[in-house]
């Protein structure tokens, strides 16, 4: 592979259906060690949010941002220096059937339009200082070599899923560790969070599936407009989608379902986001794909979900549904469906003011303000 040079949950995530790490019969399946949340910090901080010059909850989700941050870093003064945006971009063999309103070729497109700088989360990093790489995952074209491109390629697209599986055994494991590398080489930059967007003709398709099989939910339910479809576009992709999840109606577990359905782009997003955990790194959660591949990523392991901030809820009608099983809460409700890490990127200015506030802001003590007396009512 070559490389250039609940917001968070509203409570812990306990899933009843047994994790698949370590089941490969041939002992090949990565596993992750992901860190509990500082805990024993929770008082420390808490008491230092509430000593700042302001009654008592005024800074509002704010206020549980900066907690949540500071118990992901296992700090009292968490600091966010080094955000980056990772667009993960990958093919769908899906595609053929019609499933977008685009052709599979805009994919290796809009690649090359992120790395021209003229998309809009190329817009919404650089007006917020935001790192940005795009991974080809598995885009279905040969791209140039580029400084902001990541070269980790499993396959030129994935296969029909209504024909076949998209994705060997050996494949989603590929994409696993390699977008677990690719964290590993941000993490040793000094990155210290990772803003999770895509790119890919077809995704939609493949993360309404992905929904379907983890959360055992009709597929009608989690299918919705993606890039745009009108009401006879949108009959195709519900009629498709419902052939390819009776063709593979007994996938359940996360990597069977990664197989099934694809894409590339969403199995390497899973292990980065395994990845990144492990690192205490602060996850910011994107749209409904980048949600689908977070809901993989909590049935390999569920510890996952204590490092996400969920930035957005997406128009994509399924997307509501998919956060509350995952139980987030989102930051934004902007309408947004354009994906690429877009809602991610929109967030994260509230990320920085929560960590300002907690370091930065005076005390009722330090500034000499008088705090509120007992027993008088505002």
């Amino acid at each position: 592979m070559r490389r250039r040079s609940g917001f968070w949950p509203t409570e812990h995530t306990e899933y009843t259906e047994e994790s698949d790490m370590n089941k490969s019969e041939d002992g090949a399946l990565m596993s992750w060690q992901i860190p509990s949340l500082a805990a024993e910090l929770e008082p420390v901080l808490r008491a230092r949010i509430d000593g700042k010059t302001k009654p008592l909850g005024a800074l509002g989700r704010l206020e549980e941002l900066a907690l949540r941050v500071g118990l992901m870093q296992g700090t009292t003064e968490p600091r966010l220096e080094k955000g980056t945006v990772l667009v993960f971009a990958g093919d769908h063999g899906l595609a053929a059937e019609g499933v977008s309103p685009y052709p599979a070729e805009v994919t290796a497109q809009m690649v090359l339009n992120f790395l021209a700088g003229g998309a809009a989360i190329n817009v919404f990093a650089r007006q917020h200082g935001l790192a940005l790489e795009v991974v080809d995952a598995g885009v279905a074209a040969e791209l140039p070599a580029h400084p902001s491109l990541v070269a980790a390629k499993v396959r030129a697209g994935t296969r029909n899923a209504l024909h076949e599986e998209a994705l060997t055994d050996e494949e989603v494991e590929e994409c696993l560790q390699r977008g677990h590398e690719i964290v590993d080489t941000l993490a040793r930059d000094g990155v210290d969070a990772v803003l999770f967007g895509e790119m890919g003709i077809g995704n939609t398709s493949a993360a309404a599936l992905l929904m379907s099989a983890l959360l055992e939910v009709p597929i009608e339910e989690c299918v919705g407009r993606g890039a745009g479809h009108d009401d006879d576009g949108l009959l195709r992709k519900r009629t498709t989608l419902a052939a390819v999840r009776a063709r593979h109606a007994d996938v359940r577990g996360p990597r069977e379902a990664l197989r099934a359905f694809g894409g590339c782009e969403i199995a390497m997003m899973t292990g980065a986001m395994l990845a990144a955990a492990e690192r205490r790194m602060v996850i910011v959660n994107d749209g409904f794909i980048v949600s689908a591949a977070l809901l993989c990523a909590a049935r390999i392991e569920p510890r996952v979900l204590d490092y996400v901030v969920c930035a957005h809820g997406s128009a994509e009608q399924a997307h509501a549904r998919l956060l509350a099983a995952l139980g987030l809460r989102p930051l934004l409700d902007l309408g947004l469906r354009l994906g690429e890490g877009t809602g991610a990127a929109l967030a994260w200015p509230l990320l920085m003011s929560a960590c300002g506030f907690l370091r930065e802001m005076a005390t009722f003590e330090s500034a000499g303000v008088s705090e509120r007396a007992e027993g008088v009512s505002a």
